[in-house]
């Protein structure tokens, strides 16, 4: 029998989307195309984009890697791609790749800034990344002072005295908030270690050595340079600016008139004066004002300087997030019977630091390229040691290829950190 029903029976069968909605061609038409401005625009970056690589990509990959010198590099490129051909002399790279990773530091001894560097890892990741025991935090917390010893050598006991300098201070906190207040225990806290570290911890680790030697070859700091140099100075700002901006930042919303001066003079100080300014004083200032014969390392005062800069500048940023929280986080934690150290470590300080993840990452970013500054104080970071190899009859001309790898390297680390950044603000993200 004949269906002769106006109802359709089967269900048709999906088409796909037209090609102009659906893949590459819908992709172009919203994000480059969508209207004349936008398409003008987007065409002319793309012009621009091919006019750049059209002489970058060609000058980059006609190039020669295996010279000795930069005559060598020429004719080997000219004998390769013909003559009047111009391409990049990467073998200055392959020939000073170790100096511009470790400076001078002894090549018998590269173990130590390696095994320094991968422990770094180890020591970051309980910090960085959940899931992870807790008990790893024990090694981030010894790790700095392994670090110091593996990099710098010399006795063991010199690291441990002054892992030792922060446990009197946090015995003395303890002892000395019982018969007091917390706040005098705080002053104890910071006074006890100043005290040992000047005057005792020297001679009890000197006697230590004496009786137990336990030390490795020692190194210079005039032999640290390279990439090394700028990642020791980075990593140590970054580890330490953050926790002393905290307290800065906290110390300027302070009830205490003397503590809220101190750290509102401090952060308009350093933030009022150039870096270059601090290295120099770091550098030659600095030890007029030490005792005759006192031998203060150089690399330290840098350390110093770019702890301090950027610290100054990191508890205005913590600042900003704790300025952003509504008041009736403090209100509500108040409410719980919070004391003020409670409140700010379980509710207040939390949240300011998830509100300032992206400036607090831009600080750690522009503190890690300020570490190239380093290196108008004579001290022989990348950009140091780039002068220096151009300075050599050898590579003298090559410019674009040292300044270019330096560039990518740093790239490298910075990009990391803007990632990681996104990831931890999609991590804690809690608006959806």
């Amino acid at each position: 029998m004949t269906d002769v029903s106006y109802v359709r029976t089967e269900m048709l069968e999906e088409k796909a989307p037209p090609v102009s909605q659906a893949g590459i061609i819908k992709w172009l038409r919203d994000n480059m195309f969508s209207n004349i401005p936008n398409s003008i625009l987007s065409i002319a970056a793309l012009w621009a984009i091919y006019y750049v690589l059209s002489d970058v990509l060609p000058w980059t990959f006609k190039s020669s890697w295996n010279a000795n010198s930069l005559d060598e590099c020429r004719s080997a490129i000219a004998a390769t791609y013909g003559e009047g051909t111009d391409g990049a002399c990467w073998s200055v790279i392959h020939d000073r790749f170790l100096q511009l990773v470790f400076g001078f530091y002894p090549k018998a001894l590269y173990w130590r800034p390696i095994v320094a560097f991968l422990l770094m890892f180890v020591a970051i990741a309980p910090v960085l990344f959940d899931g992870l025991p807790k008990k790893m935090l024990r090694f981030t917390m010894i790790y700095p002072f392994l670090a110091f010893w593996l990099l710098w050598g010399g006795s063991l006991w010199f690291p441990l005295m002054i892992i030792a300098g922060f446990v009197l201070g946090y015995l003395a906190y303890g002892v000395v908030s019982k018969m007091a207040s917390s706040l005098v225990g705080m002053i104890a806290a910071v006074l006890v270690p100043i005290i040992w570290w000047l005057f005792l911890s020297g001679d009890v680790a000197t006697m230590l050595q004496s009786i137990i030697p336990l030390s490795i070859e020692a190194v210079s700091s005039s032999n640290f340079g390279g990439f090394m140099l700028s990642i020791t100075i980075g990593v140590i700002g970054i580890a330490l600016s953050l926790p002393i901006g905290i307290v800065l930042a906290l110390g300027r919303q302070s009830d205490l008139m003397i503590v809220k001066v101190i750290c509102v003079g401090f952060i308009e100080f350093i933030r009022g004066v150039p870096l270059i300014t601090l290295l120099f004083v770091a550098s030659t200032l600095l030890n007029y004002f030490m005792p005759p014969g006192t031998n203060f390392d150089l690399i330290l005062r840098v350390i110093i300087m770019v702890t301090l800069f950027a610290s100054a500048y990191m508890a205005e940023v913590i600042r900003g997030g704790l300025a952003a929280l509504p008041k009736g986080q403090y209100e509500g934690a108040d409410s719980l019977g919070l004391d003020f150290w409670q409140s700010t470590r379980l509710i207040i300080m939390p949240q300011a630091l998830k509100i300032s993840i992206p400036n607090i990452v831009s600080s750690f970013i522009g503190l890690f390229k300020d570490t190239t500054l380093v290196s108008i104080i004579g001290l022989l970071d990348p950009i140091g040691l780039s002068t220096n190899i151009r300075a050599n009859q050898e590579w003298n001309g090559v410019i674009w290829e040292l300044y270019g790898f330096i560039a990518l390297v740093f790239w490298l680390f910075c990009f990391s950190m803007s990632r990681y950044s996104m990831y931890l603000e999609r991590k804690l993200q809690t608006g959806h």
